[in-house]
């Protein structure tokens, strides 16, 4: 860039931030005349206090209505297929409200994983990749139980077939149960293997309960992948999944790990930090209302994805989360609980500054917000 030019966008540094400043420097091209530059910097400073928010603006009020107008005209699917019917992802204003409430448990926990070149070129390998971080369990090897209650056994028939395409023998399965089937012998022939009570104790319902307990060992693959799914997107293959591990995912050498992503907040939040977190539901929130072809600007969900995140730890929007971090005794009682809230503040003598909304709608007084924001004062003569 121009020297000329350099000077022209410097002029401005007291009436834009470094941030504006540095963008027009990189975008405005380089044979653009002074008069024009000096044109598009006062369109850039108009557009910049347009965008201002003013003193005493409602923001919260008004990105609430903003997120919820558009919000009643969502579906209420629970499921959307995602290109195909193997993997199921909660969407519309199911999965809205779960972001928001900041729920552990989701209904349908998925991931996207990207892999690095050359990885993602070749459907083949691709295949093979992601056959191999399906989770599988000792339940998947088993083509027969049968409990003998005379002789006080349990015999396993495993599935030949599947133990040679994974390479595994009847004496690598016993190795992963062995740790569950405490108090029995384990024993294998060929396919089979056989499990006998050590001691003297000799009770059916041992064998029974020894059957449940060995069904979800892992044999391999990624722990928590229940299913996956290669689909080509663009020029590349990606593995989506249902299920989900990422900080196991990420360490896999052949996965892009700038690019892999979770729909789980609190698995991001755990493995990436509270930014990550912030970020995810930011993403999950704007990805449904796009999805229902509704316009919200998203600045509205970045405040909402502030408040949640702002004390470090994911918070949701309910009364064990956000609402019970206010300041304010009357906020807290104007959401749920007011009798929990209000004797609470009267034992431990809690004062109530009055500087938010709804308080002072609930005692008849000027909302400090827009022009109730300042305080007048009258000249006397």
């Amino acid at each position: 860039m121009k020297a000329e030019h350099t000077k022209i966008i410097n002029s401005y540094a007291d009436k834009l931030p470094p941030l504006v400043l540095k963008t027009v420097e990189e975008e405005v091209p380089g044979n653009i005349s002074a008069s024009n530059l000096s044109k598009i910097m006062e369109g850039v400073i108009a557009a910049y206090k347009y965008a201002e928010v003013h003193p005493g603006e409602s923001v919260g009020l008004v990105g609430a209505e903003s997120i919820g107008e558009p919000g009643t005209q969502m579906t209420l699917n629970t499921f959307h297929l995602a290109g195909v019917a193997e993997v199921q992802v909660t969407t519309g204003l199911p999965r809205i409200i779960e972001v928001f409430d900041a729920r552990k448990e989701i209904k349908t926990p998925m991931m996207e994983i990207y892999l690095k070149s050359p990885h993602n070129k070749n459907m083949e390998k691709v295949r093979k990749f992601a056959a191999n971080i399906k989770e599988m369990k000792f339940e998947e090897f088993v083509s027969e139980y049968s409990l003998s209650i005379f002789d006080q056994t349990l015999k396993v028939v495993l599935n030949k077939g599947l133990l040679d395409d994974n390479a595994l023998v009847a004496k690598d399965l016993i190795k992963l149960i062995k740790t569950k089937a405490k108090g029995f012998n384990l024993t294998s022939q060929n396919e089979e293997i056989l499990f006998t009570h050590k001691g003297k104790t000799e009770e059916i319902k041992d064998l029974y309960a020894i059957k449940e307990k060995i069904k979800d060992v892992k044999v391999g693959g990624v722990k928590g992948l229940k299913q996956v799914l290669p689909v080509k997107r663009n020029e590349e293959y990606v593995v989506l999944t249902s299920g989900n591990n990422l900080k196991d995912v990420l360490a896999l050498p052949e996965v892009d790990s700038n690019r892999t992503t979770s729909n789980d907040i609190y698995e991001i939040y755990k493995v990436l930090g509270i930014e990550a977190a912030r970020q995810a539901i930011i993403n999950e929130v704007f990805k449904v209302v796009e999805s229902q072809g509704l316009n919200v600007n998203i600045r509205h969900i970045m405040l909402v994805a502030d408040v949640m995140c702002a004390s470090g730890v994911v918070k949701g929007v309910t009364r064990y989360g956000v609402v019970s971090e206010k300041a304010s005794v009357l906020a807290r009682a104007s959401f749920e609980t007011p009798l929990k809230h209000l004797f609470n503040a009267a034992l431990e003598g809690e004062v109530d500054d009055l500087t938010s909304v709804v308080e002072n709608v609930m005692i008849n007084q000027p909302v400090p917000i827009g022009t109730g924001l300042p305080g007048l004062i009258t000249k006397m003569k």
